[in-house]
């Protein structure tokens, strides 16, 4: 009986152990709508920079991950109403986001710049933009930017999704978009975007991006120090070589 009691013991421990080990889960929150940093590829499946990175940080934390997409309007609510753990986004850091959520540290920096076909004259100068049509994803940097800087000059077109803008820039809509250089980028590369190029130099070119998490979230000292560790290791560095010929760190 004794030696029963024992095995009982020791099982019981053995489960309890497990339990304990088992892997954190969390949510990786994003768009989904944003290539080459989220996007839905053929199968159904959201990929991109952002999520790679994203399951490269819960590797270093020990956590499954899974991710759940958002409209972009709705993208911070959905985060504060816990659909989702944390949200690498392509998030610009700014002031007004700062008061609804913590960020981490910038996992990369972009720029915005303007794009238009390769056949337009198309001076960035203000005199030049006056009573064109631009267009831009809403709740964006670019966006706002545009709204900002040159709202009293042309005319601002807000979608809801870069692609949706680019559809418009296409099909004649638009003189011109102002978006994230290296999603624009990737946009030129693509047969949709052959007949169109980059127009002056980049408009603002310290854009930080950072993962967002609730306010107050311990998570995002955790991220902090995952992120530290995949680009002391070189993961970041083999992400970053996947998507782009440059480091956009």
């Amino acid at each position: 009986m004794q030696n029963y009691k024992k095995i009982l013991l020791a099982a019981a421990a053995t489960l309890a152990f497990g339990s304990a080990m088992a892997a954190e889960k969390l949510k990786i929150g994003t768009e989904g709508a944003y290539p080459p940093f989220n996007l839905i590829d053929a199968s159904g499946q959201v990929v991109g920079f952002d999520i790679e990175i994203a399951q490269a940080l819960c590797a270093k934390m020990k956590a499954e991950c899974e991710v759940v997409t958002s409209d972009w309007d709705g993208i911070i609510p959905a985060l504060n109403s816990k659909k989702f753990d944390f949200l690498v986004a392509s998030m610009s850091i700014t002031e007004e986001r700062q008061q609804a959520v913590d960020f981490t540290e910038p996992y990369y920096t972009n720029k915005l710049q303007f794009i238009a076909p390769k056949t337009a004259d198309f001076k960035t100068d203000k005199a030049s933009l006056k009573g064109k049509v631009i267009g831009a994803q809403r709740a964006t940097i670019a966006g706002t930017w545009l709204e900002d800087n040159l709202g009293d000059v042309v005319d601002i077109k807000l979608y809801d999704t870069q692609e949706n803008a680019y559809l418009d820039l296409s099909s004649g809509r638009l003189d011109g978009v102002l978006a994230d250089t290296f999603v624009n980028w990737e946009w030129l590369k693509s047969d949709a975007g052959k007949d169109f190029e980059f127009k002056g130099d980049p408009v603002f070119d310290n854009d930080k991006i950072g993962i967002a998490v609730r306010k107050g979230d311990p998570l995002r000292e955790r991220l902090n120090t995952a992120l530290k560790e995949i680009v002391a290791d070189g993961t970041y560095k083999k992400i970053n070589d996947k998507y782009f010929p440059f480091s956009i760190y």
